[in-house]
């Protein structure tokens, strides 16, 4: 299997929105256009589970550097929806 890149072909857009979009678990989560309580615990599982695979294959930079990544994409991905969440509320205001 190749390896994905989480670059687009210029190396300026993270394609992993893209990849997002394939998970079969993320696809049928959002099915109903409604995230369950159960769908977002099964979601953790998978992201323990990862976690739990991956750290000790990291040496000490790489781990460093990893750690820095999943705390920037995401604090990235809080920002983003908080963002979305603001841009798409009403901007109307009632005066009594």
């Amino acid at each position: 299997m190749s390896k994905q890149s989480w670059l687009d072909e210029t190396g300026a857009k993270s394609m992993l929105d893209d990849y997002i979009a394939q998970l079969e678990s993320f696809t049928d989560a959002f099915a109903d256009g409604r995230i369950e309580d159960h769908e977002l615990e099964r979601q953790e599982e998978r992201v323990t589970a990862l976690l739990k695979q991956i750290e000790p294959k990291l040496d000490d930079g790489l781990h460093a550097e990893v750690t820095r990544l999943l705390c920037e994409l995401s604090a990235y991905n809080i920002m983003q929806t908080f963002y979305h969440l603001r841009s798409s509320a009403p901007h109307t205001s009632f005066i009594p």
